[in-house]
C-alpha cells in the first residue's frame, strides 16, 4: 500500500513539473502580444506668456561721495552713519582762516573804492560848476562882440574862450576819473563776491535727500579740496538716495528686441519676502561686446523705507504674450538637428511622428504653429523604445507644472 502511494505522489510531482513552464510561457506570450501603454495629453488652446527672470542687485538711484570744494579743517560735523538728510541740509562746517582774512581785505578794498568814487563825484561837480561859470562868461562876451563890434577886445574874447575850453576838458577828465573809480569799486565788489562764494563752500550741504552710508572724516580733520587733482582728497561722507532704487538687468542679446520703456516688471526680494511692482524706465540701446547683454534699468520706489542698497532681487519681464495659442508640454517635444517633432497617437492607436514649428516657449509649454491641431494626443512618457507605426495603448495623464514661489 505504501508503495502504491509513493508511486502516486511521484506521478503528481512529475505532472506539476510538466505544467509550470507552459504557464509561464503562455503569460509571457500574452504580455508580448498586448500593445505597450503610453502616457499622453491633448494639444490644447490656452494663454501663453514668455518670461525672462534675471537676478540683480538693488542700487540707489543716486550715490555720491561728498567732497569739500575748498581746503579746511572740520569745525562742525552734523551727520554720521545712518543720518537721513534733506536736500540742502547742512552736514558739516569747515574752518578756512585764509578766506576769512581775504574777506576782510575785500571789505577794506570796497570801502576805499567807495571813497574814491565819492571824491571823483565831488571833483566832477566842482569842475562842472567852474565850467558853467566860464562858459557863461565866454557866451556873454561873444554875444556882445557880435552885436557891438569893437566894444570887446579880441584878446579878452580869446582868453574867455580858452578858459571855457579848458574847463570843459577838466569836466571830461573828472568824468573819466569817476568812471575809473566806479570800475575799481565794481572790481572790488566782484572780488568780494568771488571770495564769499568760496567761503560759502565751508558749509557742506546735501545735494539731494538721502541717507549717509559712510563717514570718512572726523572733527578737526583737514579736508583737501576735491578739485585739486595733485592731492588724494578724502571725501566727507557717502550719500545715497534712499527713496528710489535702480535694478540693473543685463538682458541677453536674444531678448533685446522684446524690451520697451514702460514694460511691467515683477520684482521679488527674497531676503524680505516681498513682491514689488516695477517697470522698465531706460535701457542703453546697445549690446556689450564682452557679455552680449544690454544694460536695462527698472526703477523701484522705496515708499516704506524697507529696501536697502545691496539686496538681491529677481526681476521677471514679460517678453511675449498670446491670449490663445495651441500648446503642448515641453516634455513632449523632441529636438533633432534644429527640427522639433512630437509623437502623436492616431485614431488607430498607432504612433505617428509629426514635425512641428514652435513659437512661444514658457517654462512648461511650447506653442505649436504648425503640425498639430487641437485635441491631438501627444506622447509625454518615455519615447525611447517607440517607433513610427507601432500600436500602443494611450492613457491620458495629468501634466504636473512646477511654479516658482
Amino acid at each position: 500500500m505504501y508503495k502504491h502511494c509513493f508511486v502516486f505522489l511521484i506521478a503528481l510531482l512529475l505532472a506539476a513539473a510538466g505544467c509550470g513552464p507552459n504557464r509561464a510561457e503562455n503569460a509571457a506570450a500574452v504580455a508580448a502580444a498586448a500593445p505597450p501603454s503610453v502616457g499622453v495629453t491633448k494639444a490644447v488652446e490656452k494663454p501663453l506668456e514668455r518670461r525672462l527672470t534675471v537676478s540683480s542687485e538693488l542700487v540707489p538711484f543716486q550715490e555720491i561721495d561728498v567732497y569739500a570744494k575748498e581746503s579746511g579743517y572740520v569745525r562742525k560735523l552734523l551727520v554720521d552713519y545712518g543720518t537721513h538728510v534733506k536736500e540742502g541740509q547742512l552736514m558739516a562746517v569747515l574752518e578756512i582762516p585764509e578766506l576769512e582774512v581775504q574777506l576782510r581785505q575785500d571789505d577794506s578794498a570796497i570801502t576805499n573804492a567807495r571813497d574814491q568814487v565819492t571824491h571823483a563825484e565831488h571833483e566832477l561837480a566842482r569842475a562842472g560848476a567852474q565850467h558853467k561859470v566860464l562858459h557863461l562868461q565866454f557866451t556873454r562876451l561873444d554875444g556882445v562882440a557880435k552885436t557891438k563890434p569893437g566894444l570887446v577886445a579880441q584878446q579878452e574874447l580869446d582868453d574867455a574862450q580858452g578858459k571855457d575850453l579848458a574847463s570843459e576838458s577838466a569836466v571830461e577828465a573828472a568824468q573819466a576819473n569817476l568812471q575809473s573809480a566806479q570800475s575799481m569799486l565794481l572790481s572790488a565788489q566782484s572780488k568780494r563776491e568771488h571770495d564769499q562764494v568760496l567761503f560759502d563752500y565751508s558749509k557742506i550741504t546735501a545735494p539731494f535727500a538721502g541717507i549717509v552710508t559712510q563717514r570718512f572724516a572726523n572733527l578737526g580733520a583737514l579736508m583737501q579740496a576735491g578739485t585739486n587733482s595733485s592731492t588724494q582728497a578724502m571725501p566727507l561722507v557717502r550719500l545715497s538716495q534712499d527713496n528710489l532704487f535702480r535694478l540693473v538687468i543685463p538682458v541677453p542679446e536674444a531678448y533685446v528686441r522684446f524690451i520697451h520703456v514702460g514694460d511691467p516688471v515683477a520684482v521679488h526680494v527674497s531676503s524680505l519676502n516681498r513682491d514689488l511692482p516695477g517697470k522698465v524706465t531706460r535701457f542703453s540701446v546697445d549690446v556689450r561686446a564682452d557679455t552680449r547683454t544690454m544694460h536695462t534699468e527698472v526703477e523701484i520706489p522705496n515708499v516704506d523705507g524697507s529696501l536697502m542698497p545691496g539686496l538681491y532681487a529677481e526681476a521677471t519681464l514679460a517678453l511675449e504674450k498670446k491670449a490663445q495659442a495651441l500648446s503642448v508640454p515641453l516634455q513632449a517635444v523632441n529636438h533633432e538637428n534644429e527640427q522639433a517633432s512630437v509623437y502623436v497617437v492616431g485614431a488607430s492607436n498607432k504612433i505617428e511622428v509629426r514635425k512641428i514649428t514652435i513659437g512661444i516657449q514658457t517654462d512648461t509649454d511650447a506653442e505649436v504653429l504648425s503640425g498639430l491641431k487641437e485635441g491631438d494626443l501627444v506622447v509625454i512618457s518615455d519615447r525611447s523604445s517607440l517607433k513610427s507605426g507601432e500600436e500602443v495603448r494611450p492613457q491620458v495623464v495629468d501634466v504636473i507644472e512646477y511654479k516658482k514661489n
